[in-house]
């Protein structure tokens, strides 16, 4: 070995050993009282102007919520809902009253929300096969739709439980006589409809069992179509989640009131959800969420609150 090897090798020994300490060169920067109660100042003064100015576009938004599940059901047979909701024989149709108490100015966002609803359980999420959904009966591996894979010993397309418990409630509204146009296009996402749900795929068997868990599909309209499918199968890590339904393109007036003929289909009395029916507007910085501009101001007033302590500090007790 050569004495240029030596050299290298203690250099890398050294380097090393530096590193592990954390002896390397960096900067380091003094903080003196001065410097911190600058950057907390600083800090303050920054967080706390984005945090109203963000409040006040979550504020700005408008939201009707009403919840049907329970008023939606007959007075017989509210002792026992489930055996209401699983008779195909007893109509499903129910009539609700939403009254507008501040303008609501076009798109306004149809949601539906539902509360209890575990669609994060582990064995939930892995009951589907992401290459059926985009290849079809073309791929034949698909042994994580369990246990729904197939039926009468031929395979459902699109297969498993996500599919398969699809939310089926549907929503007529209507004001001053006039029924008003829902548009059902472009609620899912571009991204979704383009490269996640095949063009040419089609449903196949799909809800043709005894047991049947929610909405049907229809077999003549492409996966990449079905945007009501689309939605649904992007699953929500929270028991309590609202999924898009449809846009309103008109504006709703103060005291306007908007008569909403739904039909009550989808089961959540088995585990004692909840179904809400939620009309919204919309602000640049998306729907009503609080959280975001109280963070916000929350963080800025801490800081102006530590930098007033470390102010009245330094200037008692200088040293």
């Amino acid at each position: 070995m050569t004495d240029t090897d030596r050299e290298r090798d203690r250099n890398k020994e050294t380097a090393f050993y530096m590193f592990t300490q954390q002896t390397l060169p960096a900067c380091k920067p003094v903080l003196t009282p001065a410097w911190v109660i600058t950057i907390f100042l600083f800090t303050g003064c920054i967080f706390i102007p984005v945090g109203l100015v963000t409040l006040r576009a979550s504020r700005s938004v408008v939201e009707i919520v009403d919840r049907y599940d329970a008023e939606c059901v007959p007075e017989p047979f509210r002792i026992d809902k489930i055996s209401y909701i699983q008779d195909d024989s007893i109509p499903k149709n129910c009539s609700r009253f939403l009254k507008v108490h501040k303008y609501m100015k076009a798109p306004i966002y149809i949601y539906y929300q539902l509360d209890n609803y575990y669609q994060n359980h582990r064995r939930y999420v892995k009951s589907k096969s992401d290459q059926q959904l985009l290849h079809g009966q073309k791929y034949h591996d698909t042994s994580s739709c369990q246990p729904v894979e197939f039926n009468n010993d031929h395979t459902i397309v699109p297969c498993g439980l996500i599919a398969w418990s699809l939310f089926n409630d549907t929503f007529k509204f209507i004001r001053e006589r006039a029924e008003l146009k829902v548009n059902r296009k472009n609620i899912a996402w571009k991204s979704d409809r383009d490269h996640k749900f095949g063009k040419k795929v089609y449903p196949y068997n799909f809800q043709n069992g005894t047991l049947i868990g929610g909405g049907k599909l229809n077999p003549r309209i492409p996966l990449s179509d079905q945007e009501d499918l689309i939605v649904w199968m992007r699953i929500s890590a929270l028991p309590s989640f609202r999924k898009l339904y449809g846009r309103i393109e008109e504006d709703l007036d103060v005291d306007d009131v908007v008569m909403v003929h739904l039909m009550n289909n989808y089961n959540t009395y088995s585990f004692s959800g909840k179904k809400k029916l939620v009309l919204s507007t919309s602000s640049w910085l998306g729907g009503k969420n609080d959280f975001l501009g109280l963070a916000f101001v929350f963080v800025g007033s801490s800081s102006l609150i530590l930098a007033l302590v470390f102010m009245l500090l330094h200037l008692r007790y200088r040293r």
